[in-house]
C-alpha cells in the first residue's frame, strides 16, 4: 500500500470532519452520490454494461462480500436456513470454493466465516508463471460435478500476491460459463491496470466475470481502506444480505433502497471512503492514474533487468506488473544446501528491515525462500533500484564471512 497522492489526503479528510457515515442515504448524502458516481465510472472501465457495486474497508472485506454473494446465489436458501438445512440439492455434499492456487489469504479466510470451511477449498494447479491454467480448471470442475460437489465460485487472481500474476480470464470465464459456476476475480492491486493503454491486455476478460474487487488504496493511490465490489449482473447487488430493520430502512420509500449502503454492505456505519478518488478524478482525470500504473510497472521491469544483468543475483519470474521475486545467489553460495541459502534469504531481509534502509517482504516459491519487493512509490528512481541490491549485496557478505 502507498502513501496517497497527498491531495487525496486532503479530500479524504472532507469525510473524517463531516463524518458522513453511510449506512442509508439521508444519513451522508455527499458521501453516497460521490460512491455511486465512482462505482459507475469504474465499472464501466472494466467493461460491464450495466453492473452494480459498492465500496467497503478493504480487499479482504471486498472478497468476503462477493463470495457471500456467490454463496447466497449458488446455495438458494442458506442465508435464512444456514448450510446445514439449505438449499435441497446439497444435500449430503459439502460445497466447495474452486481457487488459484496462490490465492491471498483472505480466500481461505471468507470460506471459514461463510461457514463452507478451509477444508473447502480446491486449489487449481499453476502453469510455469504461476497462473491458473484452464485446462486444469475444466479437470477440477468436472471432477466436482460427477462427486456431486456444488461449486460455490471459482476464484481467479489480477493479480495473485506472491509474484503478481495476472490468470487468463478469457479461457477461465469460459470454462466457468460451460460449467455454469460464478467466477470471481481479485484485482485488489491489478486492477487499477484498467487505467493503462500499455498495460488493460492483462485484464483481458474481466468483463465476463459474475464479481470484481478492487482496493483504490493500491494502484490508484487513495488513502486506505477504499476497496471496490463490482457485481456484472445488478440483480446480484442485494443478495449478500437480507435484512429488516425498519428504524433503518423506509418501507415508505423502496426506491431509496437502491442508495442505501447498509443493504449491500457487511459495515452499517461505513466510513465515506471515496472523497480521495472523487478528488483526484475530478481534479486531474483518469490518466493520472494511467501514469501511476504504467510508471509503477515500468520500475518491476528496470528491477528485472538489473537482476538479470548481475551474476550475483537470481530474478524467480519475469514480471507482468511491479511485483517481483528474486533471490541472492553469489558463486559462494552456488553449492550450499537448500535450506541454508533459505536461511541466508530470511536473514538479508530481517537484517535490511532492522537498519532502516529498505523495506521488503518475504515470500516462498516451490520451496525457496525468497525477497520480494514492491515497486510502488512512482518517485523510485534507478539509483535508488542499484541502492538496494547493494545494500542486500553488503548484508549478505556479512552473513557468509568467514568467522
Amino acid at each position: 500500500v502507498p502513501a496517497s497522492v497527498p491531495l487525496a489526503g486532503l479530500f479524504d479528510a472532507i469525510g473524517s470532519v463531516t463524518n458522513q457515515v453511510m449506512a442509508i442515504y439521508e444519513m451522508g448524502p455527499w458521501a453516497t452520490a460521490v460512491e455511486a458516481a465512482l462505482v459507475r465510472e469504474m465499472a464501466a472501465r472494466i467493461g460491464f454494461e450495466s453492473a452494480a457495486g459498492l465500496i467497503t474497508h478493504g480487499g479482504s472485506l471486498a472478497n468476503l462480500t462477493a463470495l457471500l454473494t456467490a454463496r447466497n446465489v449458488a446455495l438458494r436458501d442458506v442465508w435464512r436456513s444456514g448450510l446445514a438445512r439449505g438449499d435441497a440439492a446439497t444435500a449430503g455434499a459439502a460445497p466447495v470454493l474452486v481457487v488459484h492456487g496462490d490465492a491471498h489469504y483472505s480466500i481461505a479466510r471468507a470460506a471459514g466465516v461463510l461457514g463452507l470451511g478451509t477444508a473447502s477449498i480446491v486449489r487449481v494447479p499453476l502453469d510455469a508463471r504461476r497462473r491458473m491454467r484452464p485446462d486444469a480448471l475444466e479437470v477440477c470442475l468436472q471432477q466436482q460435478r460427477e462427486a456431486g460437489r456444488p461449486v460455490v465460485a471459482v476464484c481467479a487472481c489480477a493479480c495473485a500476491t506472491p509474484i503478481g500474476a495476472f490468470d487468463p480470464l478469457v479461457e477461465i470465464a469460459e470454462v466457468c460459463r460451460r460449467h455454469g459456476v460464478w467466477l470471481h476475480v481479485d484485482a485488489a492491486h491489478g486492477g487499477g491496470a484498467v487505467f493503462s493503454r500499455r498495460h488493460r491486455h492483462l485484464l483481458d476478460g474481466l468483463s465476463q466475470a459474475d464479481s470484481v474487487v478492487c482496493d483504490a488504496h493500491k494502484m490508484l493511490f487513495v488513502p486506505a481502506l477504499c476497496a471496490f465490489v463490482f457485481y456484472r449482473n445488478a440483480e446480484h447487488r442485494f443478495a449478500a444480505f437480507e435484512q429488516d430493520a425498519p428504524y433503518l430502512f423506509d418501507p415508505s420509500a423502496p426506491g431509496l433502497a437502491e442508495y442505501d449502503s447498509a443493504l449491500k454492505t457487511v459495515e452499517c456505519t461505513k466510513r465515506a471512503a471515496a472523497f480521495g478518488l472523487w478528488g483526484l478524478w475530478s481534479l486531474f482525470g483518469p490518466d493520472l492514474f494511467e501514469q501511476l500504473v504504467d510508471t509503477t510497472f515500468a520500475l518491476g521491469r528496470s528491477l528485472y533487468e538489473r537482476l538479470c544483468a548481475a551474476d550475483d543475483f537470481e530474478p524467480l519470474h519475469e514480471p507482468q506488473c511491479n511485483i517481483v521475486a528474486f533471490r541472492w545467489l553469489p558463486r559462494a553460495l552456488a553449492t550450499a544446501p537448500a535450506a541454508e541459502i533459505n536461511r541466508i534469504q530470511r536473514e538479508i531481509r530481517h537484517r535490511l528491515i532492522r537498519s532502516g534502509r529498505f523495506y521488503v517482504v518475504q515470500t516462498e516459491l516451490d520451496g525457496l525462500a525468497a525477497l520480494r519487493v514492491t515497486l510502488i512509490n512512482p518517485l523510485t528512481t534507478g539509483d535508488d533500484l542499484d541502492a538496494l541490491l547493494e545494500a542486500i549485496r553488503e548484508t549478505g557478505q556479512e552473513l557468509i564471512a568467514p568467522g
